[in-house]
């Protein structure tokens, strides 16, 4: 299914997103972008397959991604988060709502300091109708996800961390999967 990514190569990612470099040490290879993924999973720093997937998918699906990943965490999330986190599954399911947007882009207004206020940031970037504009804040969408997702992780406990970083990339790559099939439906 790697043929019908948006980026078929981790190359192509790279030189699509350079903002992704400013994130990741790894250096873009010719691998297919789930191979690349699934190596960065398996090297020195396989938090960089977090960051790596938040960029692959198109920005509603990391945000949809990030909002599955921290909703696995919910037991180690405060109130706010557990309001913010359901204000973003608003925003996914129907982000031209009014109502949606306007939650959004009020939760946007706090400082990312947790890691679903960074998801907040980046339904909000994301959102054209926000009053939130990235180039402002010099970050793309998938920064925030990756942030906000990394902050979750780092909340786990070392015995479980690199079981539940591998879930997280797993579900990103089968997001990527699910993205490429419906690109490729569309296209008929």
């Amino acid at each position: 299914m790697a043929n019908g990514l948006r980026f078929r190569t981790a190359r192509d990612l790279f030189s699509a997103c350079p903002a992704v470099a400013h994130d990741m040490k790894a250096a873009p290879t010719d691998q297919s972008s789930i191979e690349f993924c699934r190596a960065l999973l398996a090297g020195r720093v396989p938090e960089e397959a977090i960051t790596f997937c938040a960029y692959l998918l198109p920005e509603r699906a990391a945000v949809w991604w990030a909002h599955e990943c921290l909703g696995n965490l919910a037991e180690l999330l405060g109130d706010r988060d557990l309001e913010l986190l359901a204000l973003v599954g608003d925003w996914v399911g129907e982000p031209g709502n009014p109502d949606h947007r306007a939650a959004v882009a009020q939760a946007v207004e706090v400082p990312p300091t947790t890691p679903v206020s960074w998801l907040a940031l980046a339904a909000g970037w994301r959102d054209s109708g926000s009053a939130v504009d990235q180039a402002a804040v010099g970050f793309p969408t998938a920064h925030a996800v990756g942030a906000g997702i990394l902050a979750g992780l780092a909340r786990v406990s070392l015995a479980d961390r690199f079981a539940v970083l591998s879930a997280f990339v797993e579900m990103g790559i089968q997001m990527a999967e699910m993205e490429a099939q419906q690109l490729s439906a569309d296209a008929y």
